[in-house]
Parts: C-alpha cells; sequence; structure tokens
C-alpha cells in the first residue's frame, strides 16, 4: 500500500483505471487510455491495476463495477467514475488538474 501512496503523492495528475482482463467494458477501454497516455505525455501519468493482482487495493478503495478510473493529486483523489469514457472526456478531465 505504501507503493499506492508513492504513486498518487506526485504534483502530476495520475489516473488510474482498475480493471481486469476477463470483463469486456474493462478491456474496452485499454485504447482508450492509450490515446489518453499518448495526448498528454509526460503531463500525466496514466496507471493500470488488474484488480485480480491488487485485490486488497481494489477492496480498500471500494471499486466495485469495472472498470473504475480515477483521478489523483497530491494524494488526494479528484475525480471517480465506474464504465467507460471517452479518450476526450479524460483528457479534458486531467487537464484541469495540470
Amino acid at each position: 500500500m505504501s507503493k499506492f501512496g508513492d504513486l498518487i503523492a506526485g504534483e502530476i495528475p495520475v489516473l488510474l483505471d482498475f480493471f481486469t482482463e476477463w470483463n469486456e467494458p474493462s478491456v474496452a477501454m485499454h485504447p482508450v487510455l492509450r490515446d489518453v497516455a499518448a495526448a498528454l505525455g509526460d503531463k500525466a501519468k496514466v496507471i493500470k491495476i488488474d484488480v485480480d493482482k491488487n485485490e486488497k487495493l481494489a477492496e480498500a478503495l471500494r471499486v466495485r463495477g469495472l472498470p473504475t478510473l480515477m483521478i489523483y493529486k497530491e494524494g488526494e483523489m479528484k475525480w471517480r467514475q465506474s464504465g467507460e469514457q471517452d479518450a476526450n472526456t479524460l483528457i479534458g478531465l486531467i487537464q484541469e488538474y495540470i
């Protein structure tokens, strides 16, 4: 869990994608997140977290629906949404915190 704290503590916004490989909407988000990461470059981080491999973290953050997307900045959750999102929406949301 301390690694997670380090991950979200920076001044650069971090978009977290909680997913599983067996969940179709989660898999459908992969190319969208690649586009978001490419568009934002080093202005933000996009990190995918496999719920099956990080059960305690997902449980601690009360991740229920998949995919669940969160934006953190300076250790604070700024935005959270479950379900698929399009790249332009995510880019716009993240740009608010850059």
